[in-house]
């Protein structure tokens, strides 16, 4: 039995998958959202004004303050965005199948029934065995 082999088959079902489609779809979808990424462009841009001045030697908190604000604002306003809202989650499903699909192969390598192998979908609080939050 060649793992590699079988681990190629894995991924060519991922990307056959619903949750991988959707992934896809709202993904370009975000791409060719105009009005979406001159907004990122525009929190992209704040974001260098507030690092250059954070960079300074002599701060101007107020203005600190005023492009800090303005970030949070352009930040809200871009994750509240219905494309990006619609990516996000396709993103954090396809994400939550592939955690699965590590769980599953990092217990089956400690000796567990891969059968047996429940999804895991709330954090315990010990990380020593995490693979990760999601």
């Amino acid at each position: 039995m060649d793992v590699i082999a079988m681990a190629r088959e894995l991924g060519a079902a991922l990307q056959q998958s619903d949750e991988y489609t959707a992934y896809n779809v709202a993904r370009d979808a975000a791409d060719k959202d105009a009005v979406l990424q001159e907004m990122i462009g525009d929190f992209n841009l704040k974001k260098l004004s507030l690092s250059a001045e954070v960079q300074k030697e002599e701060k101007d908190q107020e203005k600190l303050a005023a492009l800090n604000e303005e970030v949070r604002a352009l930040y809200a306003r871009i994750m509240a965005h219905p494309t990006m809202a619609a990516y996000n989650t396709t993103k954090e499903e396809l994400d939550r199948v592939l955690n699965f699909i590590q769980q599953i192969i990092v217990y089956s390598a400690n000796g567990e029934d891969p059968a047996a192998i429940e999804e895991e979908t709330a954090c315990g609080g010990d990380c020593s065995g995490c693979s990760g939050c999601h």
